[in-house]
């Protein structure tokens, strides 16, 4: 099937431009400027951006990823791609070797069915001292042999973990990541400068939520934020919602790393897309307040309720970014982690055709996902 799509001002690497694209067989077959050729879907000037891409997402929708349920995740899965992100990982959070190798092969139900790209394990290997809204008590030590029997349990679909360079083993384990081509992600973490760099050299290459759940940057003990941000090597995660970090913090990590190291994520958990209330997030209980969510049991800021519209607007209008800028850090940057950059992340020929549809204030107006329309632009 083909699709002309015209009238539209397409957002791609090399710039912003007026302009059309065709669409055959869920690939974007031509990209180009001015009127189309021939009769097309005119989209009335609206601005088109590729697919987002979200590395970092506990669900949404009421949904939760970590609960394991594979008609839940399905849910949330597709209320994130009816607001854009075409290409999501499924993150889960500490919990007993058993639940999560158990979550695992049920969500790798939902990568084998396209629904999403992969699983994140953020945690059991992270800091008690940095844990967040992590369960405490279930924390533990990086095991090289259970660390092989969770991948075991993904089937080929675990794609990333998150983990604490300063804990005994961590080194090992990271090393054992990159052999089994799961990307190493640094963060939830209490390590020194030094210790980062040690972890970066293993093969971490990743910062989870950069400045969230590790210490702050100082000017006599840089900590894991300098050497995160420093190293060419690195991607650094960046949740974009107003509360996690403050807009100048935002600027300076985006200006250091510059687009192609940043990534924007979500975090979201259960209750983006729903009201304030009471949510699930693994074993742990979340109360949402305005927006916020912070574990019931002493106030810490547990994930969040964005979507990554939200962000993608957010780094244009709060940040000042450009849209190519912006568009680099929903979509192409992240893409390029998970290595599907060939594939999705930008408005190319040859890629598929993952298109999100702005209106002249940014806000969601449409969704395409591999040619089809996700959600119908007005």
């Amino acid at each position: 099937m083909s699709l002309t799509v015209s009238d539209v001002r397409l957002v791609t690497p090399e710039g912003v431009h007026d302009g059309w694209l065709t669409i055959e067989d869920g690939k974007i077959t031509h990209v180009g400027r001015g009127q189309a050729p021939g009769n097309g879907r005119s989209l009335g000037g609206r601005t088109v951006v590729p697919g987002f891409v979200d590395i970092h997402t506990h669900g949404g929708a009421g949904a939760s990823y970590p609960d394991g349920d594979v008609d839940k995740a399905a849910q949330a899965a597709a209320f994130h791609l009816g607001r854009g992100t075409t290409t999501t990982l499924a993150s889960l959070v500490t919990a007993a070797p058993a639940t999560l190798a158990r979550t695992a092969s049920a969500l790798a139900d939902l990568c084998e069915q396209g629904l999403i790209a992969g699983i994140h394990f953020e945690g059991p290997y992270i800091s008690k001292a940095r844990c967040g809204a992590h369960d405490p008590a279930l924390l533990r030590e990086p095991d090289r042999a259970e660390f092989r029997e969770l991948v075991r349990a993904g089937r080929g679909h675990v794609r990333m973990l998150t983990i604490a360079a300063e804990l005994p083993n961590a080194l090992d384990v990271i090393r054992d990541a990159a052999a089994e081509g799961v990307i190493a992600a640094l963060g939830h973490s209490d390590a020194t400068y030094e210790q980062t760099i040690a972890g970066i050299e293993a093969g971490g290459s990743v910062a989870t939520h950069l400045y969230n759940a590790m210490p702050p940057l100082s000017h006599r003990d840089p900590g894991p934020i300098a050497a995160l941000l420093q190293d060419d090597r690195v991607t650094v995660e960046l949740i974009n919602d107003g509360v996690h970090v403050h807009p100048a913090m935002l600027r300076l990590a985006a200006h250091e790393s510059g687009p192609g190291r940043t990534a924007l994520v979500t975090d979201a958990m259960a209750a983006a897309g729903m009201g304030d209330g009471r949510y699930p997030l693994g074993p742990m209980t979340v109360d949402v307040e305005d927006g916020v969510a912070r574990l019931t049991e002493n106030g810490t800021i547990a994930g969040s309720t964005l979507t990554m519209d939200v962000a993608f607007r957010r780094t244009v209008r709060e940040m000042g970014a450009s849209l190519v800028e912006a568009s680099a850090m929903a979509s192409l940057t992240p893409a390029r982690v998970l290595g599907l950059q060939d594939e999705i992340g930008s408005i190319s020929v040859g890629k598929y055709a993952d298109l999100v549809v702005l209106d002249e204030d940014l806000r969601l107006d449409g969704v395409m996902r591999r040619g089809v329309w996700v959600r119908e632009p007005a």
